[in-house]
């Protein structure tokens, strides 16, 4: 497996077309994550006609959904040379997989991880706020993410490190809108399709303001939980924990907002029941290690500071930056990417496999007030 950094993608104009410029521009990437994901299906004895009709559960309701979005993924697929349902597989792989193991009777092996963190701009030196996140899923995504540039005509351009294929992962936008996610499961998941995660966090990217940011993630019904976690350069965060039907919100507490893989919310843990910990008990100490190592800094934080954080390698190797693992059903997990955003700088740097590479890439976005001053 490879480190070299994320190639970065730009597109722009009507969503068909900026669709086919990243299918031509990341078609290698691109059949690369198609690929990972019909291989999983395939080792669970699923096939080519499989995916199109796991793919067909979610297209009507996109169409209606967002459109736009399947225009553009209309494109990827032109320009990859692929069949809208293998684009369709990239973009629900998360609901799509869950459903053959579900349709198999057969546990989750690697559950999609991560820890992320925002810390607000009274905790930092410089007053900017920082927001950050480790990716913990399949090792060979290292090879098959991108970093998408998105040149928007109708809303603020945006930039997202995401699998390759995909609308969205993590990212800000030209206006300091910023999200990370993460993977939570509780007893509701699953007893209907919801709209897909990276649609929903996509259309949260694409917001001009950070209350539409908030209610699209609260609202919009989920096949199975997630968790969300949206940032403003304003200097605010707002941790969202979703059920497929309900979201609950936690806030920053002494300048520091953290969350691993379980559920933290009283209310939330009132109503249902957590059931992911079986696949990801090291959640319960990695938010407390990330926050406690932030908590030395409080005041002064820099990026570099949230870089250590998320570096920390305590109970190794089930620890917050997680080296390549092999799982009891062979699948390699690791900490496919540490994402570290400064919004009002304008930059994301991001590591690949940063258990075993340190070394950061920035990408960076021209953001709206950079633009009104020089035109003022």
């Amino acid at each position: 497996m490879t480190s070299q950094p994320f190639p970065l993608i730009e597109i722009s104009g009507t969503p068909r077309l900026r669709g086919r410029s990243y299918g031509e521009q990341a078609r290698e990437r691109i059949h690369g994550s198609v690929d990972l994901y019909a291989s999983n299906l395939g080792r669970l004895g699923f096939d080519r006609t499989d995916i199109v009709r796991f793919a067909r559960h979610f297209e009507p309701r996109l169409r209606q959904w967002a459109p736009d979005l399947v225009d553009e993924m209309e494109g990827i697929a032109e320009g990859a040379g692929l069949e809208l349902s293998s684009v369709v597989l990239v973009n629900a792989r998360t609901e799509i997989l869950q459903l053959a193991r579900r349709e198999k009777e057969i546990a989750e092996d690697d559950p999609d991880g991560c820890t992320g963190a925002v810390v607000l701009p009274e905790a930092t030196q410089d007053g900017r706020l920082l927001h950050g996140q480790n990716w913990d899923w399949k090792a060979e995504c290292a090879e098959t993410s991108v970093v998408l540039r998105l040149r928007r005509d109708d809303g603020p351009d945006l930039l997202t490190f995401t699998e390759a294929g995909g609308l969205a992962r993590s990212g800000f936008n030209a206006v300091g809108i910023a999200i990370t996610a993460n993977y939570l499961e509780c007893d509701r998941d699953y007893r209907e399709l919801g709209i897909p995660l990276p649609f929903i966090r996509r259309r949260a990217l694409e917001a001009e303001h950070f209350a539409h940011a908030l209610k699209v993630v609260a609202t919009t019904p989920k096949s199975g939980s997630n968790n969300m976690m949206l940032s403003t350069v304003e200097g605010y965060a707002i941790d969202l924990e979703c059920a497929p039907d309900e979201s609950f919100a936690i806030h920053p507490r002494d300048g520091l907002l953290v969350h691993a893989n379980h559920w933290q919310s009283a209310t939330a843990l009132s109503k249902l029941r957590e059931t992911g910990l079986a696949a990801v008990p090291d959640s319960l100490y990695r938010d407390v290690r990330v926050r406690k190592l932030l908590m030395a800094h409080i005041g002064k934080s820099t990026i570099e500071d949230l870089k250590s954080a998320l570096f920390d390698d305590f109970a190794l190797p089930y620890c917050v930056c997680r080296p390549p693992l092999r799982g009891n059903g062979g699948n390699l997990s690791a900490t496919v990417a540490m994402i570290v955003m400064d919004p009002a700088g304008g930059f994301m740097e991001i590591a690949p496999l940063p258990a075993t590479n340190r070394n950061f890439t920035r990408y960076e976005l021209e953001m709206e007030t950079d633009r009104a001053s020089r035109a003022a």
